[in-house]
């Protein structure tokens, strides 16, 4: 009898630390990934939307270059999807408005628009820019971004419409990501 009650007595116990460290990872989540702190939005030299979810993005990059007046916007260019909204834009053969830049990756992943972001800043000597991207990707793109230049970056969160299961979706995977970030950082910086 003892050795069943230690046992039932150790599930038990494993069971409460499981429980207490996912409300403890959910807790953490949220505040990483839901309610993340954005800046007031401030003129920049440029406008910057990363790749994917084009149709929640692009506005808001759009809205905020317009609003604010800023000079520049530039599109990661991925051909993927859900980035056909903004590949349509960089592929518009009649455009010739030369504030809108778009960048072609070399890999297709915040790893690669952060080097391509601080390649570009670099080259153009733009000492600050506002970065659109979706509220759950601000906190490891703004890490990722930050590795690799010196300007001063500011995140701009679009608001992605999602449910339950997708936003727990996108915490573990952005958990994951932000992890990466933090034990192998881009750019060496």
């Amino acid at each position: 009898m003892p050795d069943s009650v230690a046992v039932v007595l150790f599930v038990r116990r494993t069971l409460t630390t499981v429980f207490v460290a996912f409300v403890v990872w959910l807790m953490a989540a949220v505040q990483l990934f839901f309610n993340v702190p954005a800046p007031a939005a401030a003129r920049t030299e440029a406008v910057i939307m990363l790749g994917g979810a084009s149709t929640e993005r692009l506005p808001v990059a759009q809205q905020l270059r317009e609003s604010l007046g800023i000079p520049v916007l530039v599109i990661s260019h991925t051909s993927t999807p859900g980035n056909a909204s903004a590949d349509a834009l960089c592929e518009d053969a009649s455009r010739t408005d030369l504030t809108l830049l778009c960048l072609g990756l070399d890999e297709q992943d915040t790893r690669g628009e952060a080097r391509a972001i601080g390649s570009l800043v670099a080259a153009k000597g733009w000492t600050s820019i506002s970065v659109v991207t979706s509220r759950y990707h601000l906190t490891r793109a703004g890490m990722l971004i930050r590795q690799c230049t010196t300007a001063d970056v500011r995140l701009i969160g679009s608001n992605p419409d999602f449910n339950l299961k997708q936003w727990m979706d996108r915490f573990v995977v952005e958990t994951g990501g932000l992890l990466d970030a933090t034990f192998r950082p881009e750019c060496g910086t």
